[in-house]
């Protein structure tokens, strides 16, 4: 009687070999954290977030699409087994039996990425709006129109104009706002202004005039938009100081004194029909020379207590447009 021989059953048959794990799912969701930390906290962080994201992304299509652009994914050794003992050695050379040969699926396969498409486009649809909702606000209906503050003639040369006016006239008086405004006179034939916001660029606290205020002589007067603009002349300005923490600034509105971190925030403007209009603000690092020849370093609008230059500038997070 022949010796009994334990057979697996398996045994001549080719086994299908899973995909080889990978880091690239892990490094595109980290790029993905990092994109949505970099959104709040830094330009550097969200850039690299993209690049991670990026380079994570593709090698992961690359690895996930290869049976389907003809290349054989790198193959795993088998373990080897142990042979009980009296087994026949196995055979190490010659061709494979046809059985042994590895059977494909393509129909599993067209399923597998059916699925993973379908399980992306409905994670998209779920985390669209919820994204939209959380990050767009900001960045949408922002800004406000120009604001008529006046003609020309109501703003004396080389001397400061206290002007408050309405940023939203329907929301009435709590919208109001003030600006310092000088008229330098003209500037290769065209009309040049300093204008200033009071809001202080250490915490926000509204700075005054060092100077006296004429408010005998202030002029109310209604202008486009239903706004209400009052202009109170000033006898002469030493320049600007925040009563709060005790910042102080030159005429130019470049920090002289205190714990500002940069000059006071400038308004853009336009002359139209002999009106002067406000635009929007915008932030500088600090002003060279005065009136009409001085060199302004305009800086994106940023928040009270934020550098706009040098590598402290690039410590802040995105600003939305305002």
């Amino acid at each position: 009687m022949n010796p009994r021989h334990d057979v697996d059953p398996h045994e001549g048959q080719g086994t299908a070999h899973e995909p080889t794990p990978t880091i690239w799912p892990v490094g595109f969701a980290v790029g993905i954290a990092c994109i949505f930390v970099g959104l709040i906290i830094s330009k550097i962080v969200l850039v690299v977030g993209v690049v991670l994201t990026a380079i994570f992304g593709f090698l992961w299509i690359r690895d996930a699409t290869r049976p389907f652009r003809g290349e054989e994914a790198p193959a795993e050794p088998e373990p080897s087994r142990a042979l009980p003992p009296g087994t026949p050695a196995a055979r190490t050379s010659g061709p494979d039996p046809g059985q042994g040969e590895i059977v494909r699926f393509p129909r599993s396969k067209f399923l597998e990425a059916t699925t993973l498409g379908l399980g992306g486009l409905i994670g998209v649809i779920v985390t669209a709006p919820v994204l939209g909702f959380t990050v767009l606000p900001p960045f949408i209906k922002q800004g406000h129109p120009k604001i008529d503050v006046g003609a020309i003639e109501d703003f004396p040369e080389n001397k400061f104009v206290i002007a408050t006016y309405l940023l939203k006239p329907e929301d009435g008086e709590v919208s109001r706002r003030t600006a310092y405004i000088r008229n330098n006179g003209f500037l290769d034939e065209s009309p040049s202004f300093t204008i200033l916001s009071n809001r202080c660029v250490h915490l926000g606290c509204p700075v005054q005039v060092n100077g006296l205020p004429l408010d005998d002589e202030a002029k109310t007067e209604k202008t486009a938009g239903d706004n209400v603009v009052t202009r109170i002349p000033t006898a002469a300005a030493a320049g600007f100081g925040c009563p709060c923490h005790g910042g102080q600034y030159d005429t130019e509105g470049n920090r002289t004194a205190g714990p500002p971190v940069r000059a006071l925030d400038r308004y853009q403007f336009e002359i139209v029909d002999g009106r002067l209009l406000l635009g929007q603000t915008f932030s500088v690092s600090d002003v060279d020379g005065t009136g009409a020849e001085a060199k302004i370093h305009t800086y994106r609008l940023a928040g009270p207590g934020q550098h706009v230059d040098g590598p402290e500038g690039w410590l802040y997070p995105v600003q939305p447009p305002r």
